[in-house]
């Protein structure tokens, strides 16, 4: 360790992230702590790190950041993610970010302060490439003196920002290509709440826990798109049909717009939604380059509606992993089951199959048959099953006819492997 140069000791206490452990192991020698002073590009504040933290007081431990803070030259990536501490002094926030501005990369910001301290103004103009925020309002945006020239990865959470703001700070960003939003609080302007977003260079945007009216996305090099407990009555996305990416976690949308052919779509991941299949698929069904399908608790909105495999085996023959669950309402399951497994085109591509149910009946064995048989070149079979722990007779027979059921039915398919994961 001696012959290393105090670069590469820079480097390695980086790796370190926690300030704690930086601190420490600067103590080792004379060269750790030259390191530490002038090579150290990380440095990571988290109250989940050192139970100590909450056991401070705030003044003691703003001091104690600003003591290692101002004992480092050069950093690039800071951390300060304080969830358990009160309100900081702005004044002290305020000179651990204008001290380290200049050379920031990255930047980790969960750090209520009183009064509010604008980021926006304190960071902006510099070279920021990442900046995560948490638990802060932003207000007043302004594009031209607030700018983010280097900003690539922008993610906002529990943050207080009205629509037409968060449209601005997008503009302020000319080079972001991730976008994530995490239970924003958006301002309400007028009787309806609205978020309309443009952006030339966004290609990721995650979106979590968001109530809204309506959201508009126009992203033309928008890539991936993921929407996880979002409750909205309308959500609209236009581009250049760049999007390959598509998943959805538990959303209700009730007006579900795609503007432009999602001819470029690779992988479709949708769980726990409430879908018109014949609307869903018209959406889909020019995406000829689809390779991953993923249909799980989708409840459809028609009664007489079915996800249709022969539409599936046609469109989409480079598919080659299906997961499908077996969803369908008890008085016209027969014939919908009939219909939907009617036509024989294969999924020659198809190499791995999850099929799972919420309720097991007689027919589930013969929907997966039906599967088996399209899928000529399946390797992997996963069957995912829901068993209650208090089960009736009827529930107990379904289960062992439905083993027997499968067990002869995978003697005909001897080279694919089957697991089974039952909740």
């Amino acid at each position: 360790m001696d012959r290393l140069p105090v670069e590469v000791i820079g480097n390695i206490l980086s790796h370190l992230r926690a300030a704690r452990d930086v601190v420490i192991a600067s103590t080792t020698c004379k060269k750790w702590r030259e390191a530490c002073d002038k090579h150290l590009h990380m440095l990571s504040f988290n109250s989940d790190d050192w139970p100590v933290f909450r056991d401070l007081t705030t003044s003691r431990l703003e001091i104690l950041i600003t003591q290692t803070i101002f004992q480092t030259k050069g950093l690039q990536g800071l951390s300060i993610l304080m969830d358990d501490v009160d309100e900081f002094s702005a004044s002290a926030v305020i000179a651990w970010l204008m001290y380290t501005r200049e050379t920031l990369r990255c930047l980790y910001y969960n750090v209520r302060t009183a009064p509010n301290v604008n980021i926006l103004d304190v960071c902006g103009r510099q070279k920021l490439e990442l900046l995560v925020l948490a638990h802060n309002s932003i207000t007043g945006v302004d594009p031209n003196y607030q700018r983010f020239v280097f900003l690539k990865s922008l993610s906002l959470s529990y943050v207080s920002i009205s629509s037409l703001d968060l449209n601005l700070l997008l503009t302020a960003c000319p080079k972001i290509e991730f976008l994530g939003l995490v239970s924003p609080e958006i301002a309400i302007t007028d009787a309806q709440v609205t978020v309309e977003l443009t952006s030339q260079t966004l290609k990721k945007v995650y979106i979590e826990a968001i109530s809204l009216d309506k959201f508009t996305l126009e992203a033309d090099k928008l890539e991936k798109l993921h929407l996880k407990d979002c409750a909205l009555e309308l959500f609209e996305l236009s581009g250049n049909s760049s999007l390959k990416h598509f998943k959805m976690d538990d959303v209700s949308i009730l007006h579900l717009d795609i503007i432009d052919p999602m001819d470029d779509l690779e992988i479709i991941d949708v769980n726990n939604f409430t879908i018109i299949w014949s609307k869903f698929y018209q959406i889909i069904s020019k995406s000829s380059k689809l390779r991953r399908l993923r249909l799980w608790n989708v409840v459809f909105d028609d009664e007489v509606d079915f996800v249709d495999l022969e539409s599936i085996a046609l469109c989409f023959p480079e598919l080659n992993y299906l997961a499908l669950s077996y969803e369908l309402r008890d008085e016209l399951k027969e014939s919908v089951l009939h219909y939907s497994l009617q036509g024989s085109s294969s999924m020659e591509n198809v190499t791995a199959l999850d099929l799972g149910w919420t309720v097991l009946d007689e027919h589930f064995a013969d929907w997966v048959a039906c599967l088996l048989k399209r899928c000529r070149n399946l390797k992997t079979l996963i069957i995912h099953g829901v068993v209650s722990e208090s089960k009736t007779n009827v529930e107990c027979h379904m289960l062992a006819s439905f083993t027997s059921s499968i067990v002869q039915l995978m003697r005909q398919y001897i080279h694919v492997n089957v697991q089974f994961i039952y909740e």
